[in-house]
């Protein structure tokens, strides 16, 4: 037995990434999407029918040049999720614009625009789970959604206190990032940090706990790994989202991973239960440097991808004019 097929047998396997080939590779239950992951996975000619397609339904569109750009950028995520759906029997998560992280009724009427262009293509919302940061705005946009029906993944999860804001939210799903949390750690001792140490890994196993001794439904997936040690020791984790080049390392790898978290132990946790208002929540989120860091360069990132993301396909528009 090999390591991805031993991982299975504790936690659900999601695949990271917009690569459709990879996912039908790799045969994951899940998969999740990002801005950088589908401006990579849009430049590939084996995607132009999809980036085409999105061109064609903002040329259609009503509005300005600015909402019909818009309305391409929804088609294209949603157009991707939808071939990623025909492969995994589970679900995908698409995230709303980072540029709406701040912004809680931006962020409704997005995901409800995403929602219903995939009810149009014939997915049933329980299929799709919207994604968006883990900013105080962004969860209570996503409490509100989940009462309506639409479910979310809160993402660029980096402190306690998101995660317990998020679960206090009844939020379906969070994804707690560990190689961005393990990164920050060793560039600030200038060192690599050995694997019974990670503070990514210690991250996502206090979160866990947690919901679990509490009893809070909301579901963890561990996500942004760096190597494969980091995914092993948080076997028995909800669900964990993984890249295609560790999925294909995990394969390669004869072994058997053994269960590391599970509601059990989790009982026996030290933790106190916490009822976060807005106020605490910022105060023990700003206290947290790593998290303050990490989540405002997150938001940049993925809105920088998303701005390159809706140059390429202006460019592609503008080529398609000159012919």
């Amino acid at each position: 037995m090999n390591l991805l097929e031993s991982l299975k047998r504790h936690t659900v396997v999601v695949a990271d990434t917009g690569d459709i080939d990879a996912i039908n590779q790799y045969k994951p239950q899940d998969a999740t999407t990002n801005p950088s992951l589908i401006y990579q996975a849009a430049q590939k000619p084996d995607y132009a029918e999809l980036l085409d397609d999105a061109i064609q339904y903002a040329l259609k569109s009503p509005g300005e040049r600015a909402a019909r750009r818009e309305a391409g950028m929804d088609k294209l995520m949603v157009n991707f999720g939808c071939e990623i759906l025909k492969i995994v029997p589970g679900r995908v998560s698409t995230e709303v614009d980072a540029a709406l992280s701040f912004d809680t009724k931006g962020t409704i009427e997005k995901a409800q625009r995403l929602i219903a262009l995939y009810e149009a293509a014939g997915i049933d919302r329980e299929r799709v789970l919207i994604k968006t940061a883990s900013t105080w705005e962004g969860i209570r946009a996503a409490e509100q959604l989940e009462r309506d029906g639409i479910h979310c993944n809160l993402t660029l999860l980096f402190s306690f206190a998101q995660a317990v804001a998020c679960a206090e939210a009844s939020i379906t799903l969070i994804s707690p990032f560990v190689g961005r949390i393990y990164d920050w750690h060793r560039k600030e001792r200038g060192t690599e940090i050995p694997a019974d140490q990670d503070p990514g890994i210690a991250s996502v196993t206090r979160i866990y706990n947690y919901f679990k001794k509490f009893g809070y439904q909301t579901q963890v997936m561990g996500a942004s790994f760096r190597k494969v040690d980091q995914i092993v020791r948080l076997a028995g984790c909800d669900l964990l989202t993984i890249s295609p080049d560790l999925l294909a390392q995990m394969e390669k790898t004869q072994g058997e991973v053994k269960r590391c978290l599970s509601a059990e132990t989790a009982r026996a946790s030290a933790e106190e239960k916490l009822h976060l208002d807005e106020k605490m929540f910022r105060w023990m989120h700003n206290e947290d440097a790593m998290a303050s860091d990490k989540l405002s360069e997150g938001i940049r990132k993925f809105n920088a991808d998303t701005r390159k993301l809706e140059q390429f396909a202006r460019t592609k528009v503008e080529s398609l004019i000159a012919a």
